[in-house]
Protein backbone atom coordinates (compact mmCIF):
# COMPACT_ATOMS: atom_id res chain seq x y z
CA UNK A 1 0.00 0.00 0.00
CA UNK A 2 1.38 3.41 -1.02
CA UNK A 3 0.58 6.52 0.93
CA UNK A 4 1.30 10.00 -0.46
CA UNK A 5 2.23 12.79 1.89
CA UNK A 6 1.46 16.24 0.53
CA UNK A 7 3.24 19.39 1.61
CA UNK A 8 1.12 22.50 1.77
CA UNK A 9 2.77 25.88 1.38
CA UNK A 10 0.81 29.01 2.16
CA UNK A 11 2.20 32.28 0.83
CA UNK A 12 0.82 35.71 1.67
CA UNK A 13 1.87 38.64 -0.52
CA UNK A 14 0.85 42.28 -0.91
CA UNK A 15 -0.67 43.38 -4.20
CA UNK A 16 0.09 46.72 -5.84
CA UNK A 17 -3.06 48.16 -4.36
CA UNK A 18 -2.04 47.13 -0.79
CA UNK A 19 -4.39 44.17 -0.37
CA UNK A 20 -3.18 40.79 0.90
CA UNK A 21 -3.02 37.90 -1.52
CA UNK A 22 -2.85 34.31 -0.19
CA UNK A 23 -1.70 31.37 -2.36
CA UNK A 24 -1.62 27.75 -1.37
CA UNK A 25 0.75 25.30 -3.09
CA UNK A 26 0.52 21.53 -2.63
CA UNK A 27 3.56 19.42 -3.49
CA UNK A 28 4.17 15.77 -2.85
CA UNK A 29 6.82 15.62 -0.15
CA UNK A 30 7.59 11.93 -0.10
CA UNK A 31 6.09 8.61 -0.88
CA UNK A 32 5.86 6.22 2.00
CA UNK A 33 5.40 2.53 1.34
CA UNK A 34 4.04 0.37 4.04
CA UNK A 35 5.83 -2.96 4.02
CA UNK A 36 3.95 -5.97 5.13
CA UNK A 37 5.33 -7.18 8.40
CA UNK A 38 7.61 -10.16 8.03
CA UNK A 39 6.39 -13.22 9.78
CA UNK A 40 8.86 -14.30 12.42
CA UNK A 41 9.78 -17.94 12.70
CA UNK A 42 8.57 -19.81 15.67
CA UNK A 43 10.93 -21.96 17.67
CA UNK A 44 9.32 -25.12 16.27
CA UNK A 45 9.79 -23.96 12.64
CA UNK A 46 13.39 -23.04 13.35
CA UNK A 47 14.06 -26.49 14.83
CA UNK A 48 12.46 -28.22 11.83
CA UNK A 49 14.55 -26.16 9.42
CA UNK A 50 17.74 -26.98 11.34
CA UNK A 51 16.88 -30.69 11.36
CA UNK A 52 16.18 -30.61 7.61
CA UNK A 53 19.53 -28.89 6.92
CA UNK A 54 21.36 -31.35 9.16
CA UNK A 55 19.84 -34.34 7.36
CA UNK A 56 20.84 -32.81 4.00
CA UNK A 57 24.39 -32.32 5.29
CA UNK A 58 24.56 -35.94 6.44
CA UNK A 59 23.36 -37.07 2.99
CA UNK A 60 26.07 -35.02 1.29
CA UNK A 61 28.74 -36.38 3.64
CA UNK A 62 27.61 -39.96 2.96
CA UNK A 63 27.85 -39.42 -0.81
CA UNK A 64 31.29 -37.85 -0.39
CA UNK A 65 32.58 -40.80 1.65
CA UNK A 66 31.28 -43.25 -0.98
CA UNK A 67 33.03 -41.31 -3.74
CA UNK A 68 36.29 -41.28 -1.76
CA UNK A 69 36.03 -45.05 -1.28
CA UNK A 70 35.69 -45.51 -5.04
CA UNK A 71 38.61 -43.18 -5.66
CA UNK A 72 40.86 -45.11 -3.28
CA UNK A 73 39.92 -48.39 -5.01
CA UNK A 74 40.82 -46.91 -8.41
CA UNK A 75 44.14 -45.60 -7.10
CA UNK A 76 44.89 -49.06 -5.66
CA UNK A 77 44.27 -50.70 -9.04
CA UNK A 78 46.45 -48.09 -10.76
CA UNK A 79 49.29 -48.79 -8.32
CA UNK A 80 49.00 -52.53 -9.07
CA UNK A 81 49.39 -51.81 -12.78
CA UNK A 82 52.52 -49.73 -12.09
CA UNK A 83 53.96 -52.44 -9.84
CA UNK A 84 53.43 -55.10 -12.49
CA UNK A 85 55.04 -52.96 -15.17
CA UNK A 86 58.01 -52.24 -12.89
CA UNK A 87 58.45 -55.98 -12.21
CA UNK A 88 58.36 -56.74 -15.95
CA UNK A 89 60.88 -53.99 -16.61
CA UNK A 90 63.25 -55.26 -13.92
CA UNK A 91 63.06 -58.87 -15.18
CA UNK A 92 64.51 -57.75 -18.46
CA UNK A 93 63.34 -56.38 -21.71
CA UNK A 94 61.82 -58.38 -24.49
CA UNK A 95 63.96 -59.42 -27.47
CA UNK A 96 62.12 -56.79 -29.53
CA UNK A 97 63.63 -54.12 -27.30
CA UNK A 98 67.15 -55.15 -28.31
CA UNK A 99 66.28 -54.85 -32.00
CA UNK A 100 64.76 -51.46 -31.39
CA UNK A 101 67.86 -50.28 -29.53
CA UNK A 102 70.10 -51.43 -32.40
CA UNK A 103 67.98 -49.52 -34.91
CA UNK A 104 68.06 -46.37 -32.77
CA UNK A 105 71.87 -46.64 -32.45
CA UNK A 106 72.25 -46.98 -36.22
CA UNK A 107 70.02 -43.91 -36.71
CA UNK A 108 72.23 -41.96 -34.27
CA UNK A 109 75.35 -42.97 -36.21
CA UNK A 110 73.74 -41.88 -39.48
CA UNK A 111 72.72 -38.59 -37.87
CA UNK A 112 76.32 -38.01 -36.74
CA UNK A 113 77.61 -38.66 -40.25
CA UNK A 114 75.07 -36.28 -41.80
CA UNK A 115 75.87 -33.59 -39.23
CA UNK A 116 79.61 -33.87 -39.93
CA UNK A 117 78.96 -33.57 -43.67
CA UNK A 118 76.80 -30.48 -43.19
CA UNK A 119 79.44 -28.85 -40.99
CA UNK A 120 82.13 -29.51 -43.62
CA UNK A 121 79.91 -28.13 -46.40
CA UNK A 122 79.11 -25.03 -44.34
CA UNK A 123 82.78 -24.37 -43.57
CA UNK A 124 83.71 -24.69 -47.27
CA UNK A 125 80.92 -22.31 -48.26
CA UNK A 126 82.07 -19.78 -45.68
CA UNK A 127 85.64 -20.17 -46.93
CA UNK A 128 84.56 -19.02 -50.41
CA UNK A 129 82.55 -16.07 -49.14
CA UNK A 130 85.12 -14.55 -46.78
CA UNK A 131 88.58 -15.76 -45.93
CA UNK A 132 89.08 -16.36 -42.23
CA UNK A 133 92.00 -14.87 -40.37
CA UNK A 134 93.96 -17.09 -37.94
CA UNK A 135 92.76 -15.05 -34.94
CA UNK A 136 89.06 -15.61 -35.73
CA UNK A 137 89.67 -19.33 -36.14
CA UNK A 138 90.90 -19.71 -32.54
CA UNK A 139 87.67 -18.17 -31.17
CA UNK A 140 85.33 -20.11 -33.45
CA UNK A 141 83.18 -22.52 -31.41
CA UNK A 142 83.54 -26.12 -32.41
CA UNK A 143 80.53 -28.42 -32.59
CA UNK A 144 80.11 -30.71 -29.60
CA UNK A 145 79.92 -34.44 -30.19
CA UNK A 146 76.48 -36.00 -29.92
CA UNK A 147 75.83 -38.23 -26.88
CA UNK A 148 75.86 -41.96 -27.50
CA UNK A 149 73.34 -44.36 -26.05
Amino acid sequence: MVKKVMKKTITETLNDDGSMKTTIHEQPERIVEKKPKEKKMTAREREELLIENFVGLQHAMTNLSIKFGGLSDNIGRLLQVFEESAKNFMEGGRPDDQDLLKKINSLLDQNKTIAKGLVLMESKLRGRAEPESPQEESFKPRPKPLPSI
